[in-house]
């Protein structure tokens, strides 16, 4: 039998971060280097997560 992997306070962490800065990029008042800025991060968090 496979145990799973323990869910951390890190991992909620991680999620509330993605979450918001998805809620950022919907956002209207961004410049352009904010929104790519917040882009890779995204992927970045997305990544370290194994979501990418």
């Amino acid at each position: 039998m496979t145990q799973k992997p323990q869910y951390t306070c890190n991992d909620y962490r991680l999620e509330m971060i993605l979450l918001s800065l998805k809620q950022r990029l919907a956002g209207e008042n961004l410049s352009e280097a904010e929104r790519t800025e917040i882009q890779k991060e995204i992927r970045r968090l997305e990544t370290e997560m194994g979501m990418a």
